[in-house]
């Protein structure tokens, strides 16, 4: 249970942050005396990233929520106070004196920054309101000539589920056409069938856990109720713009199914137990069936599987398989050129290059003039120090995202040098690094943007002597 004094914590109490603030000082114990320390960290309402030495369990023993009680407390506390505040994630950075006298800088948040992952440092910038990378616009191609599968027979699916699920309720016809109406997009024949023999819903088996576990086994999956249907497009597959950017989507002549986030013609009605989301795919690839299965895999950002040429074959146990789903997990358009893989830029240059990623690199800093020209370039990324000259980077016009080192973007801005096509940033620089001048930079270039900064909240207090 929480602390009885939760209820009154403040996120712009210096109050509410002070015990973790003596956490973080007492790990920094070890540093020589005498000296004012710095500590950072970012607390979220569903986790948070601090540096702290966690108490190992003696040998034979399993870890304890005992074993971190005090570090639970004290972020309880913040998270209570984020919780009433309307936030959902706030990084800060605070200096502290030998004295115990500290100065607390809450940076944030902004509606115009992605949380940092595991460091205090902002995430990507948003500089264009509701931008989404180029593979989440991507729409489906139209392969006019799709049919459904001849093994595609709604009459031998709704037979075959009335004879093992013999007391199910099904929905009914204006069920059906409330679900259609809801999504925009009519249901496919076989769809339907499903759901006049059963509309899946948890009350029609009477609470009853085995009875749910067998209507999972007669139709071979988890079946959505009608309620639970949806379009399985690039707005359901959430993704952060880091990431996002560095993918690529690619259809082959012979695919069954078109490699894309998702599509609205993927109408999701189950899941495979696993976390993967089974759909009926009526916007086919170019050797694909209308009403085909696939499958969305929940460790994936992009692509669908085919799994079954139709509902019927899927219900059957009649499935099937496409080696390599809907493309290649790592397409040509995406180059990345490190110490481990490509071992210069002129490596990556291909006319559908999309996305180069410059990573850890020991030798001479890199050039990219081999790019200049590439007509589907859209997403730099390179680490700090790969780069011999970044202002070349203002010849890359077509660049919809960018991520470069603190020095890197120092220089663009200084030369007035940031593309103004990008739709999205980002700043790496190493863990360590003191957030305050990142966050500057930050803000620098959301202002060219006109977009809402990253907010400072000073706040000051004394933590006492270290005991």
């Amino acid at each position: 249970m929480a602390d009885q004094g939760l209820s009154d914590a403040s996120m712009n109490d210096f109050a509410t942050w002070a015990p973790v603030l003596r956490l973080l000082r007492a790990e920094k114990a070890r540093e020589p005396a005498g000296k004012p320390v710095r500590v950072a960290g970012r607390i979220g309402r569903h986790g948070w990233s601090l540096a702290l030495t966690r108490r190992m369990p003696s040998p034979g023993r399993a870890a304890q929520v005992e074993d971190m009680q005090e570090e639970l407390d004290a972020v309880e506390r913040v998270r209570c106070a984020l919780a009433d505040a309307g936030v959902d994630d706030v990084s800060f950075t605070a200096g502290i004196a030998p004295t115990g006298k500290a100065t607390l800088r809450l940076l944030g948040p902004s509606p115009a920054v992605e949380p940092g992952i595991g460091t205090p440092h902002p995430g990507a910038l948003i500089l264009v309101d509701g931008a989404l990378p180029e593979p989440w616009r991507r729409l489906p191609e139209p392969f006019p000539g799709a049919a459904p599968a001849p093994s595609a027979d709604p009459e031998l699916l709704e037979r075959t589920l009335r004879d093992r699920l013999p007391h199910a309720i099904g929905a009914t016809e204006e069920e059906i056409a409330a679900a259609e109406a809801r999504l925009g997009v009519a249901l496919p024949d076989e769809l339907k069938a499903l759901y006049r023999v059963t509309r899946a819903r948890w009350e029609d088996l009477g609470g009853d856990h085995e009875a749910v576990m067998d209507a999972c086994t007669a139709v071979g999956f988890e079946l959505f109720d009608l309620d639970g249907l949806y379009i399985a497009d690039g707005a359901s597959r959430y993704c952060r713009w880091e990431f996002a950017a560095m993918e690529a989507v690619t259809t082959s002549p012979d695919a069954m199914v078109q490699g894309l986030v998702g599509s609205p013609g993927w109408i999701a009605f189950g899941d495979n137990g696993g976390g993967d989301r089974l759909a009926v795919d009526l916007t086919p690839g170019p050797r694909g069936h209308k009403g085909q299965i696939i499958m969305l895999s929940h460790e994936e950002n992009v692509g669908a599987a085919l799994v079954a040429d139709s509902l019927t074959d899927l219900v059957l146990g009649l499935l099937g398989s496409e080696p390599g789903g809907s493309g290649q997990r790592r397409p040509p358009a995406v180059a990345r050129v490190n110490v481990a893989s490509l071992s210069s830029v002129e490596a990556a240059v291909h006319p559908g290059l999309e996305v180069l990623s410059i990573g850890v690199w020991d030798d001479a800093p890199l050039s990219l003039a081999p790019v200049v020209g590439l007509p589907r370039l859209r997403t730099l990324t390179a680490y700090p120090g790969s780069l011999a000259d970044p202002l070349e980077i203002a010849k890359l016009t077509g660049l919809e995202y960018l991520e470069l080192g603190p020095q890197e973007w120092r220089v663009l801005l200084d030369a007035g040098a940031v593309p103004r096509s990008l739709s999205a940033a980002a700043i790496r620089a190493h863990s360590d690094h003191d957030p305050l001048p990142i966050v500057a930079v930050a803000n620098e270039i959301l202002g060219l943007w006109g977009r809402p900064r990253i907010i400072q909240t000073v706040l000051e207090g004394d933590l006492g002597p270290l005991p």
